[in-house]
């Protein structure tokens, strides 16, 4: 009856986990729906920055052609002024994730990083690596990054809005303190709610070519709107909104793809586990028979 016992505790402790599982993979895909919807959010509000740079960018630039000149003048007020990679140093921002169980989620972003890092020959003595999450540090430290800094993933939409601004904090005193003038954020987007792919966001210095994009658009009324603050103030102030959505987007999208992976690995682990309740089942089964059978022979044989 041992055998039958043993038995008996692993087919529990296979539908304990089942259970366990389950309920991971239900908490994993209402936290897809509600990333998604920031993400959805996230676009509307870039798309109204963007016609708010577009009416400032005409006032400033009537002709719609944007000179380097005339963009470094208004933004000394700002502590992001928009200059050109001096290639003194560079930072790299790389999302990974605070909790296990996502599968190859940090090692995809981890290997993305490494590689875009190695095609732009960024010296290691002029790099910077930070990271969001501490299970992204150990692929990174194995291929020989050091890093500098490690920030806390959190673990909800509330948490996103005061860790972006205490990074924009850290941005300017990496600017200000070790000459960091170029930023990168790697960071791993999802897509049909199910399949994820790293992507890599120049933060700064900003994209002249973008601005310039959003110059030449065609504006939908007659008249433009007018403002009555000053045009550089209100400049820098909209850039500070794009620079704040666009870290706000990378923890979302990074949050997104981490509960995709991990409703993916959720659902391999419950099929595996299915798998073996079978498996066990069956061999309770024959053991439960064979023990019967012996008995019936017993009997058969005392009679």
């Amino acid at each position: 009856m041992t055998s039958i016992q043993s038995l008996q505790r692993q087919i529990h402790t296979a539908t304990d986990l089942r259970s366990v599982v389950k309920m991971m993979k239900v908490l994993a895909a209402v936290n897809i729906h509600q990333y998604e919807q920031a993400v959805a959010s996230l676009s509307e509000y870039s798309q109204t920055i963007e016609k708010g740079l577009y009416v400032v960018l005409k006032t400033m630039h009537p002709q719609g052609f944007i000179q380097a000149n005339g963009i470094h003048e208004p933004l000394k007020s700002t502590p992001f002024a928009l200059t050109q990679f001096s290639g003194k140093r560079c930072g790299a921002i790389v999302f990974g994730s605070e909790q296990g169980m996502c599968g190859q989620f940090n090692e995809q972003i981890a290997r993305y990083a490494i590689a875009e890092i190695q095609h732009a020959e960024i010296a290691a003595d002029r790099l910077s690596v930070f990271t969001v999450g501490t299970r992204i540090i150990p692929p990174l430290e194995t291929a020989g990054f050091a890093i500098a800094q490690t920030f806390e993933m959190p673990s909800s939409l509330a948490g996103i809005t005061p860790m972006v601004q205490e990074m924009l904090i850290q941005i300017e005193t990496w600017r200000d303190r070790d000459r960091i003038d170029r930023i990168l954020l790697f960071y791993n987007r999802l897509h049909a709610s199910t399949f994820s792919e790293p992507s890599k966001l120049q933060l700064l210095p900003l994209d002249r070519q973008w601005l310039q994009t959003i110059a030449q658009r065609t504006w939908q009324s007659r008249s433009l709107p007018t403002f009555t603050m000053a045009s550089d103030r209100l400049f820098a102030s909209l850039l500070r909104q794009y620079f704040f959505i666009s870290l706000y987007r990378a923890f979302v999208e990074s949050l997104a793809s981490e509960n995709a992976s991990r409703l993916a690995s959720m659902q391999i682990a419950e099929k595996n586990i299915e798998e073996r309740i079978a498996e066990f089942t069956i061999a309770y089964q024959q053991e439960r028979q064979t023990a019967i059978t012996a008995e019936l022979l017993e009997i058969v044989t005392a009679y």
